[in-house]
């Protein structure tokens, strides 16, 4: 990301956006990625984003590795990623809304509640599209469609924020794009819930009398 301060309100809310939506996927890799990011220096961030700086703590980055390795294992067993998912419901959600609150200008508080309120939202709209996805992906009898989904979930998380932090102008378009393939997750993955709920109904009906 460009060191300027000066990003306008389109490239911030566009970065916050990217953030929490991709937390919602990937929470601790997002925290991991921007520390990493940072410490390194691939991200020299603007004097109005220092509160990001936290996350190039080593005691952050230790968490946050921790949490990223659990997460790449559990996330490609079938059922398990499900049960990883459920127990992250209000973790991702808390976590996006917490990155969002970091970014925008802290000297204007009703930026700063609509931009928790934002993150919260889309952080749990992302989580709920992925959990949604990996729910459908389970009914697969294989295990090899749960690793290759995840893995696509792990390289388009770094990508897209990497996208979303080195070309600011282009954040807001890397957050649409995220909110819209979550929204069309959920709505997929609600079509074939309903139909595989109604075959499983159909195939255990008694019966009818012969006769």
């Amino acid at each position: 990301m460009d060191a300027t301060p000066a990003l306008g309100i389109v490239e911030i809310l566009g970065i916050a956006t990217s953030a929490s939506l991709l937390a919602g996927w990937r929470l601790y890799l997002v925290v991991l990625a921007t520390g990493i990011a940072m410490r390194t220096g691939m991200v020299p961030l603007p004097e109005h984003l220092d509160s990001l700086q936290v996350l190039a703590n080593p005691w952050v980055m230790g968490i946050a590795g921790v949490g990223a390795f659990c997460e790449f294992f559990a996330d490609k067993i079938m059922w398990l990623d499900s049960a990883w998912d459920t127990v992250h419901t209000l973790v991702r959600p808390i976590g996006g809304a917490l990155l969002t609150l970091a970014i925008v200008d802290p000297g204007d508080p009703v930026m700063q509640v609509a931009a928790f309120l934002l993150g919260g939202g889309g952080a749990l709209i992302a989580h709920g599209g992925k959990a949604s996805a990996r729910a459908v992906v389970n009914t697969s009898p294989e295990p090899v469609s749960n690793v290759a989904v995840s893995g696509v979930e792990d390289v388009a998380t770094v990508g897209l924020l990497y996208l979303a932090y080195d070309y600011p102008a282009a954040a807001i378009g890397v957050g649409a794009l995220v909110l819209a393939l979550c929204l069309w997750l959920l709505v997929l993955a609600r079509r074939l819930l309903h139909r595989l709920f109604w075959r499983i109904s159909a195939a255990t009906e008694p019966a009818p009398p012969a006769g």
